[in-house]
């Protein structure tokens, strides 16, 4: 098992961080009956779906962790069949309506209200919970769904909202829910969190290390964690691992990076169909979209002259808003790689004449 498993908090004392949230979260399970719909956001690695986690445990007990996968089927009226996972215990059931893509809606209006009107989770406080992941994903058309559904059955459900920006949310939506901002831990409670982990797999782990990963990591401490755990493989022997060790980073940053190289080296139709091909395979290998798009444009702008950089990040910004809102990512990928080169030889030209 993996190290951030294994040591991932399964209630809401044994969180290292953000005490405050922990002691609204504890209130709050204290009475299910008044309890609201609940909106976490903050950025990746922060902690939301440890949070969550423990929160359901502190709000009907250890059986809330017994989960078990799902798999539910379902047409549209187009004759589409869409398949869902849900994971799931007897008290609450967790999904990311996202995954639906552009049939997301007919998951909000079919699926939720399914589990809304059904009365086959064992509930003493006959409150059921819904916890949808990743809800920025979702359309317009499945967010105003949604907020009919939550005003629906907002006597017998709670839904529980998980994201990383809240901005991509409609208004109303929002406001229907007590929003609770998970804010990225600082580095030195990062740091704190690697060596208590060293220290209960018995091998030494110098500050410098913890405070390098923790940089390292952008303050992601699921990434920080991983990081930890490879390097420690790297380590010769089960002693400390040694100040000056190398510290991997994910083989998707590594080719995000030599992309980033190489179409700011040359701007060529043979360089854009070579990034094609680099854009596919980051895909297959479950890289998200706009993960992409966030990785490559920061490569790229250490890279530019300040008089560029604007328009790059404005020109990233109008196509992470397509990848929202379309269904083929790898069109609006490519279209950006092939903007950047567009600018990047303008650029060059009017330096260089």
């Amino acid at each position: 098992m993996l190290w951030v498993d294994k040591y991932r908090p399964t209630d809401l004392v044994s969180l290292d961080y953000h005490d405050d949230i922990s002691q609204r979260l504890e209130s709050l399970a204290k009475n299910p009956a008044s309890l609201p719909h609940l909106f976490f956001y903050g950025p990746s690695g922060a902690g939301k779906r440890t949070r969550i986690s423990a929160f359901l445990g502190a709000l009907f007990g250890p059986s809330a962790h017994k989960l078990k996968l799902n798999q539910r089927e379902f047409t549209t009226p187009t004759g589409r069949t869409v398949e869902i996972h849900m994971i799931s215990s007897d008290y609450h059931i967790e999904l990311s309506p996202g995954d639906a893509g552009t049939s997301d809606r007919f998951v909000i209006q079919d699926v939720l209200k399914d589990i809304a009107s059904s009365k086959n989770i064992r509930s003493s406080t006959e409150i059921k919970v819904v916890v949808l992941h990743q809800v920025d994903r979702l359309s317009k058309q499945a967010q105003a769904a949604l907020r009919r559904t939550m005003e629906k059955y907002a006597v017998t459900c709670r839904l529980i909202l998980c994201c990383d920006s809240p901005s991509k949310l409609i208004a109303p939506l929002r406001s229907r829910c007590l929003g609770i901002r998970v804010a990225a831990p600082c580095e030195d409670e990062i740091a704190k969190i690697l060596k208590t982990v060293a220290s209960k797999e018995e091998f030494g782990l110098p500050n410098s290390v913890a405070i390098k990963l923790a940089r390292e990591s952008d303050r992601n401490l699921r990434k920080a964690l991983l990081m930890l755990e490879a390097a420690k493989v790297q380590a010769a022997g089960n002693g400390a691992i040694p100040e000056n060790q190398y510290l991997p980073s994910a083989d998707w940053e590594v080719y995000i990076r030599q992309l980033a190289t190489d179409i700011t080296k040359e701007q060529s139709p043979q360089t854009l169909m070579a990034a094609r091909e680099k854009l596919y395979e980051l895909l297959v290998n479950c890289i998200p979209a706009s993960t992409i798009l966030k990785s490559l444009t920061g490569e790229l702008l250490n890279n530019l002259d300040d008089s560029v950089k604007l328009e790059v990040i404005e020109w990233a910004s109008f196509y992470e808003h397509r990848i929202a809102m379309g269904s083929k990512d790898i069109f609006h990928l490519e279209a950006f790689v092939a903007k950047f080169m567009a600018i990047y030889k303008k650029y060059l030209n009017d330096l260089f004449g």
